[in-house]
């Protein structure tokens, strides 16, 4: 897992707001704000920042001070252990579309406030957030914060990045919209009709990879969920080579494959390189299928059959089939044609 480093990029809002729940419970903030060393006078300065280290400290003190892991986002507080709780009941669950829809239908016996909802359409699983009362100063913060609850221990359970696709937000962007960026790793879009993340529902089937002996271990510290990132994607070469079957005209470069997947070249060669496979690999791989299928299966033209797997030129496609095959296109589909009955007629050349 990755830290987000000792940069304060944590929105001094996301304090005040603790600050307003010790006043909601009649208590001093001043403990957890020392122990977090957060100089008082910062909460009046906007513009100002904290490090995630920082966010743990506080998140942690104020819990434990308040006994309410909620934080008083909720009409009533959620006792410490209560998240713990949620982990439990779905860590036994046989994959994680099982796992997150217990921790949905658990959320809701504990917190009546709001509701967690999961459900996919087509490739795409989205978790969203119903409200059933004003959250009032506190919605932002409260929204955010179980939004990255879940996708921490998301993560977690199946000891794999889950990256997000999207996330909305059903207030106006706030002045501090740049943590956004860091906490979710998506686009983000305001204004909405409610909090939601999307994200690629073949992560639901992964089987757990965590256990009581795990879940002991990370609920002494499971505050740093909330704000850390995996760096391990066990789906990524899966994603990667999606995206290049589906979108062969738009992968030609590194930079144009990450904009698909809502990352950054650098980020996915060092993601690719960690599951220790190679982006020229796959690319060779997903282009080689396609353009064998082709020769052997359609009466397409070498240049049509190049620019289908993906090649920007005839002349770099023959290069690079001669190095995969020991042949040139033409003579692999002759020597296909007599091994094989006759190729269907599909897109077949006007005369």
């Amino acid at each position: 897992m990755r830290h987000e480093g000792s940069a304060a990029v944590t929105p001094i809002a996301f304090v005040n707001a603790i600050v307003s729940a010790y006043a909601k419970h009649g208590k001093d903030p001043a403990n957890a704000l020392e122990l977090a060393q957060i100089a008082p006078d910062l909460l009046a300065d906007t513009a100002a920042c904290i490090t995630a280290a920082q966010m743990e400290r506080i998140s942690g003190a104020a819990m434990e001070e308040l006994d309410d892991e909620a934080l008083g986002w909720f009409s009533r507080r959620l006792p410490w252990g209560s998240y713990g709780m949620l982990a439990r009941a779905s860590i036994s669950a046989p994959n994680l579309g099982v796992a997150l829809q217990r921790w949905c239908r658990h959320h809701g016996l504990i917190a009546d406030d709001i509701t967690l909802t999961l459900h996919t359409s087509g490739s795409t699983a989205t978790l969203a957030i119903t409200e059933h009362r004003d959250l009032q100063t506190l919605r932002e913060f409260c929204l955010v914060s179980v939004l990255r609850n879940f996708l921490g221990v998301a993560c977690w359970l199946v000891d794999s990045r889950i990256p997000l696709t999207g996330a909305r937000f059903p207030f106006a962007a706030p002045a501090h919209h740049g943590a956004y960026s860091v906490l979710f790793s998506a686009p983000a879009q305001y204004s909405q009709a409610q909090a939601a993340i999307d994200f690629d529902a073949i992560y639901l089937a992964l089987p757990l990879r965590r256990d009581e002996t795990a879940l002991r271990q990370m609920l002494k510290r499971a505050l740093p969920l909330t704000v850390l990132q995996y760096r391990r994607d066990r789906l990524l070469v899966q994603r990667v080579r999606q995206a290049l079957t589906a979108h062969p005209a738009d992968t030609h470069s590194a930079d144009d494959l990450a904009a698909l997947l809502n990352m950054s070249a650098r980020t996915l060669h060092r993601q690719l390189k960690d599951e220790g496979a190679s982006l020229q690999a796959l690319k060779d791989e997903v282009r080689q299928a396609r353009a064998i299928d082709l020769l052997l299966r359609t009466n397409r033209p070498i240049k049509q059959v190049a620019e289908a797997a993906g090649f920007q030129n005839e002349k770099s496609f023959m290069r690079a089939f001669r190095g995969w095959t020991g042949q040139s296109p033409a003579e692999f589909r002759r020597e296909g044609f007599i091994n094989s009955s006759p190729v269907a007629p599909e897109n077949l050349p006007s005369d």
